[in-house]
């Protein structure tokens, strides 16, 4: 009966997101061929250390794909050392932390109001590494972070790490501009691509390892399309990406789950073929969809450097009922989005806050052109500006999305949601 329940539930879910537009800016869509992995035999399997270094016997096979997957992260990231073992973004960012600090040292971070991550919060990974952490002065007009005032604050604190990387991760991070000061007091910079890994694979955003960062910690469902795992990537062979090694193992994790493992790795080669038109796209329909959303009404950040150069908004909905209002009821209307702290916004504030995120990722996968995102953004100022009732709204959301179901940029073209049919089948 518990079963059923479950199996009903997960079945509810997939229709709900088949008629719903997706527009999460942390989400994406694996491949068919990718997806095909998570329910291979590596699933079931162990692989403790580096390849051909096992703990476990049964490995031959895993040990290939995994050198396969770290040749191709290689070469699409133009990175000379790659771990494809974290199982998540956050643990990534523990074993870089464990590989690069020690307790009591410093850590300049991005500011959680200026979409910081949660992990390098003080109450996040950074706190419990017990590190002393100081965040970067933020500039609301910029929408980044404000360098001038950064350069400061690395000369003053002199930290053993610099972290840059958002949430909310609108415009590339300044590391060209604040170059000499890392050199001056001689620190680590570190890059969290979580959000934006498919943008810089696909040579649309920045190149952080060219423009000064020493490691790049990553999850691999964004804009990158791939599965729910971690990367690091580096160009450093010394002894640091050793200690970032032991960080990721025996560090933070033991098995580092193969399936998903190889979905990296298929992504990866679709990536190499398709990630430079996957990354102008979805930049271009989320610029489209910034522009369309502020002339439709609704106030978008970032307008003085063209709203945005990644794949997310964020737009200030306190005039139609703040975050909280705006997410629910968009989401009555098959619109799914997050709400988001802005940055005025203090941590009281978080559950309650004054924005909404955006992302542009999803639907570009699925074929939205920037003809389809004006048209998301028409449906959206229908809701918060215009006050039409969600349940129209949400019909004319049903027929949009009922011709863009079918996942692109990947080998083969594929009804995203076609292997619900193939459990509907193995159910019964």
């Amino acid at each position: 009966m518990f079963a059923r329940r479950i199996r009903d539930l997960a079945m509810k879910h997939n229709e709900m997101f088949r008629d719903s537009i997706p527009l999460i800016a942390s989400e994406n869509l694996m491949s068919p061929l990718a997806m095909e992995m998570l329910i291979s035999d590596f699933g079931s399997r162990y692989a403790e250390g580096l390849p051909y270094h096992r703990y476990y016997q049964g490995n031959e096979y895993v040990d290939e794909v995994e050198v396969l997957v770290m040749d191709l992260a290689k070469k699409f990231f133009r990175a000379e050392s790659v771990d494809p073992r974290p199982i998540s973004g956050t643990v990534a960012n523990i074993a870089t932390l464990y590989g690069t600090t020690s307790p009591g040292d410093k850590i300049t971070v991005p500011p959680l109001s200026g979409g910081g991550h949660i992990s390098a919060a003080r109450f996040g990974a950074v706190g419990l590494r017990g590190l002393h952490s100081t965040a970067y002065p933020f500039n609301r007009e910029d929408m980044n972070i404000d360098v001038d005032g950064t350069i400061r604050l690395i000369k003053q604190e002199k930290p053993k790490v610099c972290l840059f990387g958002r949430s909310v991760f609108l415009f590339p991070a300044p590391l060209k501009e604040l170059s000499e000061a890392f050199d001056e007091v001689g620190c680590t910079v570190w890059y969290d691509a979580a959000h934006v890994l498919g943008l810089i694979g696909g040579g649309k955003f920045q190149d952080p390892l060219r423009e000064g960062a020493t490691v790049i910690t990553a999850s691999t469902h964004k804009t990158f399309p791939g599965p729910q795992h971690g990367i690091i990537l580096s160009n450093d062979t010394s002894d640091l990406w050793k200690h970032i090694q032991r960080g990721v193992f025996p560090g933070v994790l033991s098995n580092h789950h193969l399936n998903a493992m190889a979905a990296l790795g298929i992504t990866l080669a679709e990536e190499l073929e398709y990630g430079a038109e996957y990354a102008q796209n979805t930049i271009a329909n989320a610029t489209t969809m910034a522009q369309t959303l502020a002339e439709e009404g609704i106030s978008v950040l970032g307008e003085k450097n063209g709203f945005t150069r990644s794949h997310t908004i964020v737009a200030d909905v306190r005039e139609q009922g703040g975050g909280k209002y705006a997410a629910e009821v968009l989401e009555r209307a098959g619109i799914i989005l997050n709400k988001n702290m802005l940055p005025w916004d203090s941590s009281k504030n978080s559950q309650n806050p004054s924005g909404i995120r955006i992302g542009t990722q999803e639907i570009t996968r699925l074929g939205f052109d920037r003809s389809d995102t004006k048209e998301v953004a028409r449906l959206i100022a229908d809701v918060l500006v215009r006050h039409r009732s969600p349940e129209d709204v949400k019909e004319e959301v049903k027929e949009l999305k009922r011709n863009h179901r079918t996942i692109r940029y990947c080998f083969g073209t594929h009804e995203a949601y076609s292997y619900v049919k193939i459990l509907e089948e193995i159910g019964e």
